[in-house]
């Protein structure tokens, strides 16, 4: 099964979201509709895909995802730059 592991942010970078989906078009799709009302991405505007990672095993994915999320900002924000310098929403 293809997942990915996947960062969002907002128009002004203050916010950073990591995530794991088995698919990644929906799960953007979802936030950016605010299927769930009361959600972080919501409530913070999240909406542009800034870096992801695609793999085949989901229990992989969930432990970078519990990995990088346990990062300091500085070192998400080089992760992010190494892929996506101009910060692009990479959702399409």
């Amino acid at each position: 099964m293809d997942c990915a592991v996947y960062i969002m942010t907002n128009r002004h970078r203050t916010v950073l979201y990591i995530g794991v989906t088995s698919n990644l078009k929906k799960r953007i799709a979802d936030h950016r509709a605010g299927v769930h009302p009361s959600s972080f991405t919501k409530k913070y505007n999240v909406d542009r895909l800034v870096y992801f990672e695609m793999g085949r095993d989901i229990r992989s994915s969930i432990a970078r995802e519990k990995q990088l999320k346990r990062w300091r900002r500085g070192k998400k924000v080089a992760l992010i730059e190494a892929m996506n310098p101009e910060w692009n929403d990479l959702s399409d």
